[in-house]
């Protein structure tokens, strides 16, 4: 089966395709693998999908190795990458194999971190299974670990061979990863798409492969701009130093997408405060959040240990509290010196 549509991603070196349709992993995948000569093939992947994906993955692969590794962000750890790196070393991979990273933003950085370091880099591709991977963290070359200070403090840049978003995966994905996936295309459509706002506001997920393909290339655009994230890709941190901070603070209690939701109230609550845009705004956003059931508010954790917690977010400069912040819709900007009244404010109104 044809792919429903497939985008193109300039990378440091080379250029990329991003290619989002059903059947992915049953066709375009294996023939791509088959095409590409490499010496071996670990495909990454976690508990959950292993029985899933994974092995039938595998067995469409010459040669291929299937690796699992524990679920969860909790895991995403410099512990499970030297695991990582000892399984791929058991399996023969050397720097003519391939590293195919089966599954969500998890196990996409992880992998991903994982290529770009073992044997000081292997090939990779990322074959995300969940929306949220399909529409953001599989797309752009960002790929790291946890540290107990901060999310994705320790990580690198590497460029994917290609990306492989089966849309027929998101039929086993569970309902509040779909919630997740869907927070991160709101914050897309702020950024950049006003009209897919709307389309989410009144019609919700329908259509659901034009919804990650406008998403991406959003992405995409912002990422070929600025591949290193020194100006205009910023914006798509849009709510995540909120969203960062409720994650590490709640213990990873809180799953990435729903933090993201209500960091991006948070974004447009200071940007209300600091009279960047017009009042109204957050009310629209809140207004298509709880359409899509996602959370608004946060409950049993403290503004100042968030506010502590936003003090290792990779923005600030010397630091300078730096948030990206809206003027409207379609209007980001990156906001510095944001003063911790302002932010103390917005994270108590942020409380339920």
């Amino acid at each position: 089966m044809a792919p429903a549509y497939e985008l193109t991603v300039r990378g440091a070196e080379y250029e990329y395709p991003v290619i989002i349709g059903p059947g992915a992993l049953d066709a375009a995948l294996p023939d791509f693998v088959a095409r590409g000569g490499f010496s071996r093939v670990a495909v990454v992947t976690n508990t959950h999908l292993a029985p899933l994906y994974g092995m039938e993955l595998t067995e469409r692969l010459r040669g291929a190795c299937l690796i699992t590794l524990p679920e969860g962000e909790r895991f995403k750890t410099l512990d499970t990458l030297a695991q990582l790196y000892g399984e791929l070393l058991g399996a023969g991979i050397d720097r003519s194999g391939l590293v195919i990273a089966l599954g969500g933003g998890v196990i996409g950085d992880l992998a991903g971190f994982a290529a770009a370091t073992f044997m000081r880099g292997v090939a990779l591709v990322q074959a995300p299974t969940s929306l949220l991977a399909m529409v953001d963290a599989s797309i752009g070359g960002k790929v790291g670990v946890d540290l107990s200070q901060g999310k994705n403090l320790a990580g690198a840049f590497k460029d994917p061979l290609a990306v492989f978003a089966d849309v027929d995966t998101l039929r086993t994905l569970p309902r509040v990863e779909w919630r997740c996936g869907l927070a991160e295309v709101v914050k897309s459509a702020l950024i950049a798409d006003p009209s897919l706002l709307g389309h989410l506001t009144e019609r919700g997920a329908d259509d659901i492969e034009m919804i990650i393909t406008r998403t991406a290339q959003i992405k995409i655009a912002l990422v070929n701009q600025d591949r290193t994230e020194q100006g205009a890709r910023a914006f798509l941190n849009l709510g995540h130093t909120f969203a960062h901070a409720i994650e590490q603070v709640s213990g990873y209690s809180w799953k990435h997408g729903e933090a993201v939701a209500v960091g991006l109230v948070g974004a447009a609550r200071l940007s209300e405060r600091l009279k960047l845009a017009a009042p109204g705004l957050s009310a629209q956003i809140e207004h298509a959040l709880a359409g899509l059931e996602l959370p608004t508010r946060y409950t049993d954790l403290d503004p100042s240990a968030l506010w502590a917690a936003m003090a290792h977010d990779k923005k600030w400069r010397d630091g300078a509290a730096t948030f990206v912040l809206l003027e409207g819709v379609g209007r980001p900007r990156v906001e510095q010196n944001v003063a911790a009244d302002d932010a103390l404010a917005v994270l108590e109104e942020l409380r339920a």
